[in-house]
């Protein structure tokens, strides 16, 4: 399972997922190139489910892959908040399954949210995923 990502008191969603994604290049040393944070919050109940994504993500990053790059985005817009996780691995052939998967998947889906998950042998796997954020 994946270390537990988590806003603290004080700290934007965008700042939690810097933190994050520098002190987990550092442990794996795997590069992190971040395209996109989101410019304002989301509700809570968004962000632990995005950061439990990411992290979990991450992990099969890190356990699987064998990447030397990973670029994640999140945004957040009119539409709700999309994340990104691509990296640069063997990838894979079929649908993705697993632990991993379904708990990422599931994080998401509790929101009405969707999970995809896309592999190229060879080239790498990347994760989207989409919850919609309406007040």
């Amino acid at each position: 399972m994946s270390k537990e990502v988590r806003v603290r008191e004080g700290r934007s969603l965008a700042q939690a997922l810097e933190e994050h994604l520098t002190e987990w290049a550092e442990r794996t040393g795997i590069a992190v190139e971040i395209w996109a944070l989101p410019a304002q919050d989301v509700p809570s109940v968004v962000a632990r489910a995005v950061l439990a994504t990411l992290g979990e993500a991450l992990s099969n990053v890190e356990r699987h892959s064998g990447a030397r790059v990973v670029s994640v985005a999140v945004t957040f817009g009119r539409g709700g908040l999309r994340m990104t996780v691509s990296d640069n691995g063997i990838g894979f052939f079929g649908e993705a399954g697993g632990r991993g998967v379904a708990a990422m998947r599931a994080h998401l889906e509790r929101l009405g949210g969707t999970l995809g998950v896309n592999g190229v042998p060879g080239e790498g796997t990347t994760v989207t995923g989409a919850v919609s954020c309406q007040d």
